[in-house]
């Protein structure tokens, strides 16, 4: 971590960020994670789809054409994840770090697409239903249920402090369920010769696949939106600053995900005294990141004298 400090028009402004040390490795792993993953549900699919035709499973057909979504939502955020590594530049003065947020997004996106698929799938077999080759059916979807799980375990990891990787553990998590369901419908048509079965539980998937989705969905498009993070609260941070010491007030707080593992911050702090040096912004800096998790916040100084409000806020009110 280092620190910065200028003077401009009469103000002081302190810039101090920090650095993690393992994100090289954690990207390698993860490098190591998407493409053995991709390559696993790359050749599912190919032979799911085909059992799928050759047993007239719309089931099993479903299962495979929401798993090729999910072989491009790996894909996706796979791509998010290198970008985000890319050094900042001229024109992109945070890197390419948001890219995770819009790849969750998108994913989020496709896997409600995916049920919409599903859904219509279903309602089709289950107006014309016809037969449907249990065994078949039931063993491939249990070999998917091997495929999913160990794939969702690469990322299961990590996946509670990025929400890219969330996404891709949702997606993975989200197709063994579906294999799984698609198995025991296959077993049910083998026992019972019921058909109606395997569109009634492509229905009961889609629920289940629905309600895990919205929770990826919502984060993400608040991250888009430039909410503050879910585990972030602005009141307690302001709260923190305002215990500095030299610090009577702070405004112009904003708090913001630059990926979906990095938080930024920026803030007036209303010191009369001046400003304070380097070391108080650097230890700021390193006191917000081990508190809260912020990796990345600047501060603008101010002694209280005049007013230097964010004209982001003028009309709109402070905060």
């Amino acid at each position: 971590m280092h620190g910065h400090a200028h003077h401009a028009h009469g103000h002081a402004h302190g810039h101090a960020h920090g650095h993690g040390h393992g994100h090289a490795a954690a990207g390698g792993r993860h490098d190591v994670a998407f493409a053995t993953g991709i390559a696993l549900n790359s050749a599912f699919v190919a032979v799911e789809f085909g059992y799928g035709i050759a047993s007239h499973s719309t089931a099993l057909v479903a299962d495979a054409i929401h798993n090729l979504g999910d072989v491009a939502g790996l894909a996706l955020a796979w791509f998010a994840a290198w970008l985000a590594r890319r050094a900042p530049g001229p024109r992109f003065t945070y890197g390419l770090r948001s890219s995770t947020i819009l790849a969750a997004l998108a994913n989020a996106v496709m896997l409600l697409l995916a049920c919409g698929g599903l859904a219509l799938e279903a309602l089709q077999k289950l107006m014309t239903p016809s037969s449907v080759a249990g065994a078949t059916v039931m063993v491939v979807a249990l070999v998917g249920v091997g495929v999913n799980a160990v794939t969702a375990l690469f990322f299961l990891r990590d996946r509670r402090h990025d929400l890219n990787l969330n996404a891709a553990f949702m997606h993975m998590l989200a197709d063994a369920l579906i294999s799984l369901g698609v198995a025991v419908s296959g077993y049910l048509i083998l026992r019972t010769g019921w058909v109606w079965l395997d569109p009634l539980v492509s229905f009961a998937i889609m629920t289940v696949v629905l309600l895990s989705t919205w929770r990826l969905l919502r984060d993400s498009a608040l991250l888009s939106l430039h909410a503050v993070p879910a585990h972030l609260s602005s009141a307690p941070v302001a709260r923190f600053l305002e215990a500095q010491q030299g610090v009577s007030g702070v405004h112009d707080l904003h708090i913001w995900a630059l990926s979906t593992t990095e938080v930024a911050l920026t803030a007036h702090l209303v010191m009369p005294l001046g400003h304070p040096g380097d070391d108080f912004l650097d230890e700021l800096a390193h006191a917000l990141r081990d508190e809260y998790a912020i990796h990345h916040a600047t501060f603008q100084v101010e002694t209280g004298v005049a007013g230097h409000a964010c004209t982001l806020l003028e009309g709109a009110g402070r905060h």
